[in-house]
Order: structure tokens, then C-alpha cells, then sequence
């Protein structure tokens, strides 16, 4: 139409101008539309700031360059983010060097501009100001970068890195790899996620350029060029998600994945010698910044994931992980034709959400569901039955950590996937630590009262020789460093040794030993028992923690400011005297030492991103593990009761949907001005500025949607029967304060005003 009838297309482009403000067509006449290639800075850390950028197409990268010459990664920014905006409107120099992921498409906005902006339209200055504000809240939460704005926001979604990935290129290691069947698999497993996501091959390049040849015959081969690419473009447009399926040697096709990309997957077979493929080598040197994952394949009668450790050493610029369980029909050898038509018929039914496909989906799309399992002795053992409760309520684990014997529980889990298989283990490790082998450990108290060689037995025989690498599912543990005063996460290394250093309780196991630096190592709770943040900066975007942790006793005796031994004495051994509650030596150090876990246990309950749980265990003591299977039904019959009344409020469902499905549905009920955070189109925000109105009142939470009245009553009167079973006269526990605060339950008459202890 445009070559045919140029006076058609000119009139419409004059009717749309004359639609628009005199200020838009300024605003738009200031905006610089620039390119960028790969690799390329946007600005560097320390240049002027004149301008901000608004990414069009294309995704960015922030690093910031520490005093002793280090870099740390700041953030991410994909199609809508506006970046630069702090700098400019503060007139700071950068504080951030931000260059081009993959090939990128900016619109530049002038500092001028900016200014006219605020001068005539103050609005869109409080709109940035709420927008940065909320930056800088979320991020004294998650340690992140307030220099950039992301165009869509949600509890769930803050700073997380994954979260707006579009352009996933998938290379093979060797000829052996099915990637075609791999690819359809995966686009399966996102259409769970995000219904949108496309396929997309060489033949797809050849079928647009003979598009192109055909409808514009004659054209040079640059302007093709050009259409392919607003082609591709208007495909991440239209799709959540575009899978580029690269040839196995590089060819164009396969320089064009590797230059489209978000993030690279590198697809191998488990069960092969580890090795580095030509692709792969080439890959290596060239200037490619996207983020690569390794991802090894499994048969389903195959081998277990081992030597891991060798395939990443080949791979220092592979960023993640993931090993996959695959069904037979991955590696069925069928023709493409029979292979796509067997797919066909696969996309009929909905992917299984339990499998490692759709792990690696929702890792994608920034849509990953974090276990976090606290510390507590025996109380853990509450921890097995919950993970049965949520593999029944159907919630899957992509990630999974945790802190003593949370850590040594999600170890189970993550090697074995099973919950049956996990509790027999379990069940067998607490039998041997509560028998009385464990005396035989005893030694000269000098350092511990136990050497170590007992509980150290017990844990290896469990885990053997496996390593943190060859884990089903992404793992990790904490510790205590005490030589260098810092807390350690530990994703990779022996697994036995760091579930025992995270579990070493002062006075009772000595130190451990790191093997790689030295450093000794203690329980990681008493720097951080609960560690939902560790989970969350792993790009989890939710986070279910369990609480197992010991409760301090608040209701202490007044005794003045001094205090007798003597009386304390007399007041123990005399039957008449009235009993006083006094912290003995003991318990005043072990409450200095938990003093930051004990803050570091508020944040994470109070962070919005993380789902609180804590049954009701506290009448179990640290050393119970001959009560393995009561305590574990208690935590199973917990676990039934919360995650029912997650699934009727919604919580499940909104844990399930993709982020961006979430943003969208509250950006149509919406009733403030400037539905969305975007900044894609600044023109249209600006055209749309109203009048100041009075305050809105806040959406509902996410939590108090189509949940029916008489179905809060009949699941609240559930949980008071179950609770007043376990716990002697507290029949409106912290527990039940909490789910009431996570799904709004009402509450029952002469309980107003009532608080009580978690559960």
C-alpha cells in the first residue's frame, strides 16, 4: 500500500498527528528512537546524566563498579523499563553502567523534555515520585538497585531477575540432543504459564524472507533484513514468550538466536561424557551477554544426576542448572513430521505442573515457587508432612533451601522427589539420633560436648557422596561463618558436610571445616533460621516458608536490678515459695546469639512475598525425634488445613498464574489514573493526564477475592476443632491469627480483641 497508494498511507498518518496534543507531537519530536547491539554501553557509571531511556525493544543490563574494583549486577530491564530516570531528574552522574543484553531498540529522552514534563504536567513528577518510592521500599527488602523502573509491578514480582525474559534461545551440546522434541516439550510446559509462546525455527527465516521476496519483489537484501527483524519484533509483541530453536553447528540462523536472546539454554544428555560442543566454543568467543543455563537431560529408567560438577568446570559462563526428568517421548526417534504430529496431540492436554518441564517454565518466566525450611530439632520432622500436604494440594517446589534441620529435610526432598522415599529417610535418621549410639560420641568438653564422628556418620550414610550439583531440584543451605563473621549460602560443593555444618549447634558438635577456604562453619540459625530472603534473591516469586523455630518465653519475673542466686535457689526447691520465671546462663546466650535471626525472622514475616507457616509445635522439645511420626502428622494435618483454605481464597490460583496475567487483570480493574507502570508509550500517559482526584481506597488483596462468606466460617471452624486438639487452652493461637490476616477470615464472636502465640 505504501509503495501502491502513498497518498492513503500519508492521509492517515496526518489524521492520527492532527489527533494529538500539541504537547505529544513535542514530546514525540524530542524522543530519539537509537540502536543498540549486543554488548554495546548504553552509558557507563560516571558519565553526565542528560537523559533517561525508555527500552523498546530488547533487553539491558545494569552493573555497578565496588570501591575494590568489583561489579555487582544491579538489574535487568526488558520492553516497557524506563532506566537513567534517577540520575536525571537529581542530576547525579551515573551511578551504573547499563549496556545491551541483545540487539535493542531505545527511545531517548531528553533531559529538557523531562523538565518541560514536569513544569506543565506536575502529575507525572507524582506519579514517578510514588513509582521510585515503591522501588526503594521493595528494595531495602530484596538489597536490589532503585535506578531503573520495571513497567509492571505485583507482590510477587519485585526485583526479580527473571521476570521479563521474552527471548530464550535453545543451542544443543551435541548432534545426540533432541532439541526439536525438547522445544515442543517446553512450549507445552509454557502453556501453563502464559498461553502465548511461540515456536520458532530456521524455516520459519526462510518462509518470512520468501514472504518478503514475494510481496516486495526487487528489494535490496537490507531492507529484508529489516523486515525479518520487525517481524521477530512484532512476534515478542504479540507472544509471552519466543522460543528460538538454533541449528546444531553456526549457521546465520543460529548467530541470529544466539543475538535475539534473552537467555541462552544449553541443552546436553545426562547420561554422556561431559564435554564442551564447537557450538558451544564459538559461542564463547563472541561478545554475548545474555544469561546461559545448562540444562541436562535424564532419561526416565536412566542413570541419577552425577558428575554435574565436570559439566559446569567446562562451562564458566553458564550462570544456573537445571537437571530434567523427560518423558519416553523426548526421545522417541521419529520423523519431524511424525514427531510434531505425535505434539499435536500432546498440546490436547494440560502439562503436568509437577514436572521438570514446567520447573523450567516458571523459571523462564520468573513464576518460580521457593520451599524454605526453617531450623528446630525435632520440630522439623512437622516439615515432612507438609511437604506431603503440598504435594497433594498440588503445589509444586521449584527451588528449595533451609537453615539446621531444614536443611538436612530439604535435602531429602531434593534429591529424592519423593515424598515416600523422603520420609524413610527421615524416619531412619531420627531413629538413629535418638538412640543411645549418640553417647558414645561424648568427649572432653573442651570445644563441643560431642567430637562429631557419630552425627557425621548418620548424615552421610544418608546423602553418601552426592554433591549439591546433582540435585533434582535447585538447592541450598545456610551457615554461620564464624571465622569471617558473615553468613554463607552454600548451592554447590558436598552435600553431606554442608547439611551437617548448618546443623552444628554450639557447645553440643565442633565446627566445620570448609574445605575450600577453611573457614569453620556453624548452625546457619543463628544468623538466619528462616532464609525466605536467600530464596527470594535466587529469583524465586514466592516463597512458602515453614517455621519450626523454638518460641522465647516473654512473661518473665520483674526481680528488680539485682539479682541473688541464693533466692532463685530457694525459690526452685521450696515447694510453698511462688514460682518465678528467671533465664538461667544457658538460655541468656543462646538468646544473644539468635538476637539477628530473630529480626532477620520479622522482615521475612512481614515481606509480601513470602507465605508464612508455623504449626502448631511448640509443646515438642529440641531433642523429640523418637516422636518422628506424631510430629510429622501434626505437620501433615496442618499442612491439609492451610492449603485448603489457600485454595478456596484464591491464594493457589494467584501463586499460579504468570506475572504478567496478574498485571494485566489488575491493571483493567484499576480505578487510579495510570493503570500500569509502563513507559513504552509516554505519549499516551501524558495525553491521558487528568485533574487531581480525591484518593482511591487500595484493590482488595489478592487474598480476598471470590471467597464466599459461609465458606471462611466453615473452613475457620475446621482449623479452631484442629488446632484446640493439639494445643491446651489456646484456642486463637498466632497460627490462626495468621491465616486470618492471609485470607481475611472473619472473626468469631469474643475474639475480637484476643491475641495468642503461633501455634
Amino acid at each position: 500500500i505504501m509503495r501502491e497508494q502513498p497518498s492513503v498511507v500519508l492521509g492517515v498518518a496526518h489524521t492520527v498527528v492532527k489527533r494529538m496534543s500539541p504537547f505529544v507531537r513535542q514530546i514525540d519530536f524530542a524522543l530519539d528512537w537509537m540502536e543498540v547491539e549486543a554488548g554495546r554501553a548504553v552509558y557507563r557509571q560516571g558519565d553526565k546524566s542528560d537523559c533517561a531511556y525508555i527500552v523498546l525493544n530488547g533487553r539491558l543490563r545494569s552493573v555497578i563498579r565496588m570501591d575494590d574494583g568489583k561489579k555487582h549486577l544491579t538489574g535487568e530491564y526488558g520492553r516497557g523499563d524506563l532506566i537513567g530516570v534517577v540520575e536525571a531528574l537529581t542530576h547525579q552522574p551515573r551511578a551504573t553502567t547499563v549496556h545491551a543484553v541483545r540487539d535493542s531498540e531505545l527511545a531517548k529522552l531528553p533531559e529538557g523534555a523531562l523538565t518541560s514534563i514536569k513544569r506543565k504536567f506536575p502529575q507525572v513528577v507524582t506519579r514517578l515520585i510514588h513509582l521510585l518510592g515503591k522501588k526503594i521500599l521493595g528494595n531495602l527488602q530484596q538489597g536490589g538497585h532503585p535506578l531503573g523502573l520495571h513497567s509492571s509491578s505485583s507482590k510477587w514480582d519485585a526485583g526479580n531477575p527473571a521476570s521479563n525474559l521474552s527471548m530464550v534461545a535453545i543451542i544443543p551440546v551435541s548432534e545426540e540432543v533432541p532439541l526439536t522434541a525438547f522445544t515442543l516439550e517446553l512450549k507445552h510446559a509454557l502453556s501453563a504459564v502464559g498461553k502465548k509462546c511461540l515456536h520458532v525455527t530456521a524455516s520459519w527465516e526462510i518462509r518470512v524472507a520468501w514472504l518478503f521476496r514475494e510481496v516486495w519483489p526487487g528489494s535490496c537484501q537490507y531492507i529484508h533484513e529489516y523486515r525479518l527483524t520487525s517481524w521477530l519484533g512484532q512476534q515478542e509483541d504479540i507472544h509471552r514468550i519466543v522460543l528460538y530453536q538454533a541449528d546444531s553447528t553456526l549457521t546465520p540462523w543460529t548467530q541470529r538466536c544466539i543475538r535475539q536472546a534473552d537467555c541462552i539454554l544449553i541443552v546436553g544428555l545426562g547420561d554422556q561424557e561431559p564435554t564442551v560442543g564447537e557450538l558451544e566454543k564459538m559461542l564463547e568467543n563472541t561478545a554475548v551477554r545474555a544469561q546461559k543455563q545448562l540444562i541436562l537431560l535424564h532419561k526416565e529408567d536412566g542413570p541419577l544426576p552425577s558428575r554435574t560438577v565436570e559439566w559446569l568446570n567446562m562451562r564458566s559462563w553458564c550462570s544456573a542448572h537445571l537437571h530434567l526428568h523427560c518423558p519416553r517421548r523426548v526421545f522417541s526417534k521419529r520423523s519431524l513430521p511424525k514427531l510434531i504430529e505425535m505434539y499435536e496431540r500432546v498440546f490436547q492436554k494440560p502439562p503436568d505442573r509437577h514436572s521438570d518441564f514446567s520447573r523450567l517454565a516458571r523459571v523462564l518466566t520468573g513464576n518460580a515457587i521457593a520451599l524454605v525450611l526453617g531450623g528446630g530439632g525435632a520440630r522439623g520432622c512437622s516439615q515432612v508432612g507438609i511437604i506431603r500436604a503440598m504435594i497433594e494440594a498440588g503445589i509444586p517446589i521449584d527451588m528449595i533451601g533451609g537453615t539446621s534441620i531444614g536443611a538436612f529435610m530439604s535435602a531429602l526432598y531434593a534429591e529424592e522427589r519423593s515424598f515416600n522415599q523422603m520420609r524413610i529417610k527421615a524416619r531412619q535418621w531420627a531413629t538413629v539420633n535418638n538412640s543411645m549410639k549418640t553417647i558414645l560420641d561424648l568427649t572432653y568438653p573442651i570445644t563441643s560436648m560431642f567430637s562429631g564422628t557419630s552425627f557425621n556418620h548418620s548424615i552421610n550414610n544418608i546423602f553418601k557422596d552426592k554433591q549439591i550439583e546433582d540435585l533434582w531440584i535447585p538447592y541450598f543451605t545456610i551457615t554461620t561463618d564464624i571465622t569471617a563473621s558473615a553468613m554463607r549460602v552454600h548451592t554447590d560443593g558436598s552435600l553431606w558436610r554442608y547439611v551437617r555444618a548448618s546443623m552444628s549447634l554450639s557447645g553440643y558438635m565442633p565446627p566445620l571445616c570448609d574445605p575450600k577456604d577453611g573457614h569453620l562453619l556453624m548452625d546457619g540459625g543463628y544468623i538466619n533460621n528462616l532464609p525466605a530472603d536467600v530464596a527470594r534473591s535466587m529469583g524465586a516469586k514466592v516463597v512458602i516458608a515453614i517455621d519450626v523455630g523454638s518460641r522465647d518465653e516473654t512473661d518473665l519475673t520483674n526481680y528488680g536490678d539485682c539479682l541473688s542466686g541464693w533466692w532463685l535457689l530457694w525459690k526452685r526447691w521450696n515447694p510453698l515459695a511462688q514460682k518465678v520465671k528467671v533465664l538461667n546462663l544457658e538460655e541468656i546466650q543462646t538468646r544473644l546469639a539468635y538476637v539477628c535471626c530473630v529480626r532477620q525472622l520479622e522482615m521475612v514475616k512481614n515481606s509480601e512475598y513470602c507465605e508464612y507457616i508455623r504449626p502448631p509445635i511448640d509443646r515438642y522439645r529440641t531433642l523429640d525425634f523418637g516422636k518422628f511420626d506424631e510430629i510429622c502428622e501434626v505437620g501433615y494435618q496442618h499442612g491439609k488445613t492451610v492449603f485448603n483454605v489457600w485454595s478456596r481464597s484464591g491464594v493457589l490460583d494467584n501463586m499460579l498464574r504468570d506475572r504478567q496475567e496478574t498485571c494485566k487483570s489488575k491493571t483493567e480493574v484499576s480505578n487510579v489514573t495510570y493503570p500500569t507502570t509502563s513507559f513504552t508509550d509516554l505519549a499516551e500517559i501524558v495525553s491521558r493526564i487528568e485533574p487531581v482526584k480525591a484518593p482511591v481506597a487500595d484493590d482488595e488483596s489478592d487474598y480476598q477475592t471470590e471467597y464466599e462468606e459461609e465458606v471462611l466460617d466453615n473452613q475457620k471452624d475446621d482449623y479452631i476443632d484442629f488446632a484446640s486438639t493439639q494445643i491446651e487452652d489456646d484456642s486463637d493461637s498466632d497460627e490462626e491469627m495468621q491465616i486470618r490476616r492471609r485470607v481475611n477470615l472473619p472473626k468469631a464472636e469474643g475474639q475480637a480483641g484476643s491475641t495468642g502465640e503461633p501455634g
